[in-house]
């Protein structure tokens, strides 16, 4: 069982949350910018400053949701850790998971398949050209 109070419960789950979205979303801004380097090398040049503030900001913003009370923090089923809490018991908690699938899981998904199909693409493209010559 959950050993610490509500608070800490809380905190857990928040730092959980974060950092696994501040991951995921770091590995699609990298997938991206790499597809962009090399499928359109000229299209311009990107700061890593920038880009990581908008991943924490992205990360934050679903992070601190359950705590503006659009979704919640709670206890996993079996109680030994917390997370957010996926039984959805209201319309807002609902509305928040949804949006935590779309545009935290899938839309980075998509993304990244995207981002590397196309690099893939460009790849096979250069090796055609190579063998031309």
């Amino acid at each position: 069982r959950w050993l610490f109070d509500r608070a800490v419960c809380t905190l857990y789950a928040f730092c959980g949350v974060l950092f696994g979205l501040c991951s995921l979303a770091s590995l699609t801004v990298l997938s991206t910018v790499c597809c962009l380097k090399v499928c359109y090398p000229a299209y311009g040049k990107y700061r890593a400053a920038v880009l990581l503030l908008c991943v924490w900001g992205y990360a934050l913003t679903f992070a601190t949701a359950p705590l503006a009370q659009w979704g919640s923090y709670g206890p996993e089923p079996y109680g030994t850790a917390c997370c957010i809490s996926w039984e959805a018991s209201s319309r807002e908690a609902t509305l928040y998971i949804l949006a935590l699938f779309v545009f935290c899981y899938l839309l980075p998904c998509l993304l990244i398949l995207v981002s590397h199909s196309l690099m893939l693409r460009r790849v096979r493209v250069s090796r055609r050209a190579v063998r031309q010559h």
